[in-house]
C-alpha cells in the first residue's frame, strides 16, 4: 500500500524515513509553500493546495494545471491539503514537512493531527525528521525497534493508560501536563497501551 503523502512547509525531510515515504509516494499533494522545494529535487506532486501566497510566478505557471487554490482564511494550508486529499479516497495519508522552523506551526500541526485522524477513518501519520507521531484514543499495539524512545502526550485531561512493554509503566501516571508520558522506551520489539479512561493520545516514536 502506497499512502497518499501531504508535503506541508516546514522542516524539509532530510532523515532516511521520510525521504523514502516521499519517493515512494502513491500520491503526493504539496502545501504551496513547500512546492517550490519539492520540484527543485525533481519530484513533482501530483496537487497543489493553498491559497497560493507562497507559490513563486514560474511554478505557477508552469504547473498551472495542478493547482488547486483555496482562498478560505478559516483554516490553514495544511489543512487544506488534508481536505483535498480525502477527496482522492488514500489507503492511508502521512503527513511531511508539518514541524521545525517555528514551533508555533509546528505545535499547531501537531495537534491538528488528531482532529484530522477523528475526521475520516482514513489512518493518518506524520512523520519527522526525528519520528513519527501516531494519534490514538482506543488500545493500540505497536510494531518497534528494541530500545526506541517513545513518548505519549495527552491532549485530554483524565487519561489513564495502562502500557506493556515500556521500561517505564505508566499505570499510575496522571497525565494532567504534556510533558507526562514522555522520554519512554520500548524494551522489546512491541508495545500496547490500553486505555482505563478514555482521552486522545499522540505517541511520538522516534527512529
Amino acid at each position: 500500500m502506497k499512502p497518499l503523502i501531504i508535503l506541508a512547509d516546514g522542516e524539509f525531510p532530510i532523515h532516511s524515513a521520510p525521504l523514502n515515504q516521499l519517493r515512494e509516494a502513491g500520491y503526493i499533494v504539496c502545501c504551496d509553500g513547500a512546492a517550490d522545494r519539492l520540484i527543485a529535487t525533481g519530484i513533482i506532486p501530483d496537487a497543489i493546495v493553498g491559497d497560493m501566497d507562497s507559490l513563486s510566478g514560474n511554478i505557477k505557471d508552469r504547473f498551472a494545471s495542478i493547482i488547486h487554490p483555496n482562498s478560505c482564511q478559516e483554516t490553514n494550508d495544511l489543512t487544506k491539503a488534508f481536505d483535498f486529499a480525502l477527496l482522492q479516497n488514500p489507503e492511508k495519508i502521512v503527513i511531511l514537512g508539518a514541524t521545525g522552523i517555528r514551533e508555533d506551526h509546528s505545535l499547531g500541526n501537531i495537534s491538528l493531527l488528531l482532529m484530522y485522524a477523528q475526521k475520516s477513518t482514513t489512518p493518518v501519520e506524520m512523520w519527522t525528521n526525528n519520528g513519527v507521531f501516531y494519534p490514538i484514543w482506543e488500545d493500540k499495539t505497536f510494531s518497534v525497534t528494541k530500545g526506541c524512545n517513545v513518548s505519549l502526550i495527552a491532549l485530554d485531561s483524565g487519561v489513564r493508560i495502562k502500557s506493556e512493554g515500556l521500561k517505564y509503566p505508566l499505570d499510575k501516571v496522571i497525565f494532567d501536563s504534556w510533558w507526562k508520558g514522555t522520554l519512554n522506551e520500548c524494551e522489546g520489539d512491541e508495545f500496547t497501551l490500553h486505555f482505563i479512561e478514555k482521552g486522545r493520545i499522540l505517541v511520538f516514536i522516534a527512529y
